[in-house]
């Protein structure tokens, strides 16, 4: 069988490599006799994975020994409630950079349960562009200062803002983390769902400063939802999803093959300038999108009729092109080029695009 090129936001594309490498660990994990999704999370031969697992995150990115690393069941958006409610304590308010859907909904979030501002918004473009800092209204004494940096839905892009080096720094890098370099000291909490850079859907890894950690004020917290209960017990309070941490361990020894997160970030730019340049050297594709902030990591564009969108997806399937529908709210066509997703992917992709653009325009022409 020949697998395709997956372009899904997430669940995404996983490397070849690591598939087969878990399909005979699923029978029989390093000899134990025990498939992988058997092995008990308090055995030995678990702790050591999870162990070596976080050493070997810990390398690829620099974390500082203050820093804890927690590998919580669960989905990312967990942490739109769960960051406030051990950050913000009685009369406290946090501010929210709205850039996109997942940014916004983090804010929503926050505000059912304490005090979220929104500092500034992009919706009023459609999410197309990111307000010039000067028109942002920052509070000096939020408690944390939250962003997206990469925005899925939305195909926007924004770096690290520039704010009070007083401010705790909270950073949702769900589909960049691994993907492009950071400084992991400029932020007080990262948090990141696997499925797009790092394993299958399940598992979110957090890394959070322990001085932020020494912060936190509530004595009441539900169990499940304190962050100190999980540094406390190293991510193993509750069963972790054991085959999750293993794919991530996987994971990381790969990115190490591929020459670390600086060698995919300069691949990442190139198959995302490859991909871009076939849209705005056509007529035919259009992407929304302010240059300044285009993603690196998710790409969305249209076709001049939205009518032609289920086309262009059906046909790309055909040519083992999967994946290629936009969000279901903005709609539109995207395409998802996290790390495993290789350059002949997107050199496919684009011959697709030229050979569709052309017969689509020639077929116009027939029927005038």
């Amino acid at each position: 069988m020949t697998r395709g090129f997956h372009f899904a936001a997430g669940p995404a594309m996983l490397p070849e490599s690591l598939l087969k490498e878990a399909q005979k660990d699923i029978l029989n994990w390093q000899q134990t006799g025990m498939s992988i999704l058997e092995i008990g999370h308090r055995t030995a031969h678990f702790r050591d994975l999870l162990s070596q697992a976080e050493t070997n995150l810990r390398s690829l990115i620099n974390i500082p020994s203050n820093y804890h690393v927690l590998f919580l069941a669960g989905s990312a958006r967990m942490l739109f409630s769960m960051i406030p409610m051990n950050f913000l304590a009685k009369g406290e308010t946090a501010d929210y950079l709205v850039t996109g859907i997942w940014s916004l909904m983090a804010l929503e979030e926050a505000r059912k349960l304490k005090q979220g501002r929104c500092v500034v918004s992009g919706e009023n473009s459609g999410f197309t562009t990111v307000p010039p800092q000067s028109s942002w209204k920052c509070n000096p004494e939020a408690a944390y200062f939250y962003y997206t940096p990469n925005e899925t839905v939305n195909g926007i892009y924004y770096p690290k803002p520039v704010i009070s080096d007083q401010i705790p720094l909270v950073a949702d890098m769900t589909s960049c983390l691994l993907a492009e370099p950071i400084c992991v000291e400029d932020y007080d909490l990262i948090f990141a769902g696997a499925q797009k850079n790092i394993a299958n859907a399940g598992l979110t890894l957090v890394i959070i400063r322990d001085e932020f950690v020494k912060t936190i004020q509530h004595t009441n917290l539900p169990t499940m939802f304190d962050f100190r209960t999980h540094i406390e017990h190293h991510s193993l309070y509750a069963t972790p999803p054991t085959f999750n941490c293993y794919l991530a361990a996987k994971m990381f020894d790969w990115i190490r093959q591929q020459g670390g997160v600086d060698a995919l970030y300069a691949i990442n730019q190139q198959k995302a300038a490859a991909l871009y340049q076939c849209i705005d050297e056509s007529s035919f594709y259009t992407c929304s999108i302010e240059k300044p902030y285009r993603s690196l990591f998710n790409v969305c564009f249209k076709v001049p009729d939205a009518s032609l969108e289920t086309l262009f997806v059906e046909e790309a399937k055909k040519r083992k092109l999967y994946a290629l529908q936009g969000h279901r709210v903005v709609g539109g066509l995207r395409a998802s080029l996290y790390n495993a997703m290789p350059m002949k992917g997107v050199l496919s992709l684009i011959d697709f695009m030229q050979d569709f653009e052309q017969r689509t325009r020639l077929q116009a022409t027939r029927l005038r």
